[in-house]
């Protein structure tokens, strides 16, 4: 596994490191049933009755361009991971000083509440301010929801000779965060609107909801492990799940590449990106015992959401690896540095 050798750079902390922070940690309150780890995205606090509270922090970081959409679909996808449904959002907004317009304020409380709205979700507070030394707005998320609690998913349940599933495809954030906030440079690239166009629209089509699948899946399969790759890309997800859950993993390369759609292929090509390790909300990657694996894919399917099996979860000790076309195995390499960097 090939990591990034600076100790301190753009995006995630390493995991070793974070690893460490969060060791030192202690839990008060034995009502916490998932807490500060690695892989797993949102706490999970037990409360009287049949259910769970979940709750999750995210921030927006690259996009400007619909901050309030990315602000809440991140934080519901982190969530949805758990099988919870979301409930109530908070935000804390905080605005560049000098550039700050009355217009960019509306217009972030206005993608926020409709958001929400959409999916059922209440806004209940947060906090708004006009911050120094900021050259964009940026958006800290804050959501709570609700789960069975005998239908907890959580990232560390995956177990060896369980099948991975990844949903819709790759590079999906990554590239509507490149078509709205680079449009000027992929002009000058010569790219037509068209093509930009559809870059934007990524958002939406296919999309960084993973809220759909996520619940779908949930409810008809008793899903092992769920998990939302965000910073670090996919191929950093699928890290994560194994971190989490103390396996190992074999990827199908020929799969994966499979799920690669024509722009972020494009943009990969031009930026020079590796679009396993590129931001990329909107993909799913889900555990499940293999037995049900094609059934799964059908279901979602059936659904209009595209599922591939792209690998195998091993033993810890086999470690995280890929096999190419010809049939060769290496290791899979991830950085907690997104891709995204090279371009921000």
């Amino acid at each position: 596994m090939k990591r990034a050798n600076k100790e301190f750079t753009l995006g995630k902390l390493k995991h070793d490191y974070l690893a460490q922070l969060l060791s030192e940690i202690e839990v008060q309150d034995s009502r916490v049933i998932m807490g500060s780890k690695i892989g797993e995205d949102a706490a999970v606090i037990d409360i009287p009755g049949k259910k769970y509270l979940v709750a999750k922090t995210d921030p927006i970081t690259f996009a400007t361009d619909e901050i309030g959409y990315y602000a809440v679909n991140v934080n519901v996808n982190d969530l949805v991971c758990t099988g919870a449904k979301p409930k109530w959002f908070q935000s804390t907004i905080l605005l560049p000083d000098g550039s700050t317009t009355s217009n960019m304020i509306k217009n972030i409380f206005k993608s926020i509440h409709d958001t929400c709205k959409s999916m059922g979700i209440t806004v209940v507070g947060g906090h708004t301010e006009i911050t120094p030394r900021l050259d964009r707005p940026i958006v800290i998320g804050s959501l709570i929801g609700e789960v069975e609690k005998i239908k907890l998913v959580l990232t560390s349940g995956a177990e060896p000779g369980d099948a991975l599933i990844l949903t819709k495809g790759i590079f999906i954030e990554g590239t509507s965060i490149i078509g709205r906030e680079k449009e000027k440079e992929l002009v000058i690239k010569g790219f037509d609107q068209d093509f930009i166009e559809k870059c934007k629209n990524y958002l939406y089509n296919p999309g960084i909801s993973v809220l759909n699948e996520a619940l779908l899946a949930n409810k008809h399969f008793q899903i092992k492990s769920m998990h939302d790759p965000t910073e670090g890309g996919v191929a950093t997800g699928i890290a994560e799940m194994t971190i989490a859950s103390n396996t190992g993993v074999l990827i199908d390369e020929k799969k994966l590449n499979a799920l690669v759609l024509p722009e972020p292929l494009k943009l990969s090509s031009i930026f020079n990106l590796n679009p396993l390790n590129t931001i990329s909300s909107g993909s799913l990657l889900i555990a499940v015992e293999d037995d049900y694996s094609n059934k799964l894919i059908e279901l979602l399917g059936r659904n209009n959401i595209r599922a591939e099996k792209i690998g195998t979860f091993e033993f810890k000790e086999r470690g995280l690896n890929i096999k190419n076309k010809s049939g060769k195995i290496k290791p899979l390499e991830y950085s907690e540095t997104d891709e995204i960097t090279k371009i921000f």
